[in-house]
């Protein structure tokens, strides 16, 4: 803190302290306002003389104001937006107009009385009968605090964030309603909403790095989940037939514009179905979360024009390949798809041995950023994902897609296999892989195999990265500006 702001706290201090000496408590128990600033415009909005002298009570943060000898004018904003108030000593009285330029400071929380009127430059305005300061604020407003951009300040201090620009208020409700926009689209299919556990024996569902934790009492070791898959799969089998949940999934691994080590994901399984109705799924879920947020199934998002109006582009991995490169990766071996990646400057992973894992890495290196509008990748080579069923007329690849937007994956979806005995091939398969230093892969969970042994009928799977979808819709170039406390290096 500079010796400059350290100044400002302590005349706000010593402020607080005048105000506690006059009787006055800065630290209101409760306040009712009876209005918000945007009803109070929206009524009155095209009206040009203002003769209503109904009485208005609105609370807000003191964001400008105009001191003048005996008139003030001030401008209050709360969780709806801003308004101007105008206060006059002859109306509030001496001590309190005196008090309220003294003893009042921007980012103060104030309680205003009064009634509405239209000043001469056409403001929509409150003239206050009565001020009475609600919360006193110690810290300072950001000096431009209508632009503050400094990012670390942003992210760390997200309430500063949220006090100084009001289109990150916006981004955050846009959250809230692509969230319902999910569950009523779901319960209207009737999908029964459900929890799975958070803190896991077992980690699984999908290929990532677990955060570890220790239960004392039971002294046991327990995973934060990284994804809810292997649960919400053993609700099918108990007859749960379409189940979805919203989760909180922890991964230990990098963070960058487009993933954070806590992110929020839905996944969503219905029972007799596979791939493609997941595919009609995804594409009428989102078109509708999308009219739900910007009234439409177009958004703009970094300088282009999404649209999600389904149906969606749908090609396969290996068309998606050979669009970008030429490449027909059907008809090339390891080493060819292994020169094809170094001959692109492609860093290749060491575990990537296998042929279908080589495919991956080349769909990654050269297709996916080139993926802008919606568009559905379907048919992953199976060593990629060891929870969905083969495809069947070929067995190098599986029944999976990943929808992809601007680049960026959204999603994950399967025909989920529900084979015990492929299904424990394909685990042992995985432990290979960490014996090779794959610390991603998938770990043997002998209850989910013995689950599936009491049969789960055919089911499509699919799962949406909530976080990366409310980016696209409120056009966000990162994670972290769309989750409220994102993490940050200390």
């Amino acid at each position: 803190m500079s010796e400059e702001t350290g100044d400002l706290i302590a005349q706000r201090r010593q402020k607080t302290a005048e105000l506690r000496a006059d009787g006055v408590d800065p630290y209101r128990y409760m306040f009712r306002p009876t209005h918000t600033a945007a009803a109070i415009l929206a009524q009155h909005d095209g009206v040009e003389v203002i003769e209503d002298a109904t009485e208005v009570v609105i609370g807000g943060r003191m964001m400008t104001r105009r001191l003048h000898g005996k008139t003030s004018f001030a401008h209050l904003r709360d969780a709806t937006g801003d308004i101007q108030i105008y206060v006059r000593r002859d109306n509030v009285g001496e001590g309190a107009y005196e008090d309220f330029k003294r003893l009042f400071d921007l980012g103060d929380i104030v309680g205003i009385t009064g009634t509405v009127f239209r000043t001469r430059t056409g403001e929509i305005t409150v003239e206050a009968r009565s001020v009475e300061m609600v919360t006193k604020a110690l810290q300072t407003l950001p000096e431009k605090w209508h632009g503050l951009t400094d990012v670390e300040t942003r992210y760390r201090q997200r309430y500063v964030d949220l006090i100084a620009n009001p289109e990150v208020r916006d981004t955050f409700r846009k959250r809230t309603q692509v969230i319902q926009a999910i569950r009523e689209y779901l319960n209207t299919a009737e999908f029964l909403e459900v929890e799975t556990p958070i803190l896991q024996p077992l980690y699984g569902g999908a290929n990532a790095r677990p955060f570890t934790t220790h239960h004392n009492t039971l002294d046991q070791t327990l995973f934060l989940r990284v994804s809810d898959e292997l649960y919400l799969k053993r609700l099918v089998v108990g007859g749960l037939e379409r189940v979805y949940e919203f989760c909180k999934n922890f991964r230990n691994e990098g963070m960058d514009r487009s993933h954070n080590p806590e992110f929020t994901l839905m996944e969503v399984y219905q029972a007799y179905a596979d791939y493609g109705t997941m595919m009609d799924l995804v594409e009428g879920l989102v078109a509708h979360a999308a009219k739900a947020v910007n009234g439409c199934t177009q958004a703009p998002y970094q300088g282009e024009t999404l649209d999600f109006t389904p149906p969606w582009r749908r090609i396969s991995m290996a068309e998606g390949i050979a669009d970008s490169t030429g490449l027909d990766v059907l008809s090339m071996d390891c080493d060819a798809l292994r020169d094809a990646l170094e001959a692109r400057g492609a860093e290749v992973e060491d575990h990537a041995t296998s042929w279908g894992l080589l495919v991956a890495e080349l769909f990654d290196d050269a297709v996916e950023a080139k993926l802008v509008q919606p568009t559905i990748v379907y048919d992953y080579p199976v060593e990629t994902s060891p929870l969905a069923k083969k495809k069947r007329d070929d067995d190098r690849f599986v029944e999976r897609f990943e929808p992809f937007v601007a680049g960026m994956e959204i999603g994950n979806a399967y025909t989920e296999l529900n084979d015990p005995d492929d299904q424990r091939a394909r685990f042992e398969d995985q432990a290979a892989l960490r014996e090779a230093g794959d610390d991603e892969a998938h770990v043997l969970d002998e209850d989910f195999l013995r689950a599936l042994e009491y049969g789960m009928p055919p089911t499509g799977g699919l799962g949406v990265g909530v976080d990366r979808l409310v980016m696209l819709l409120t056009d966000s170039a990162s994670i972290r500006d769309v989750i409220l406390f994102p993490q940050m290096r200390s």
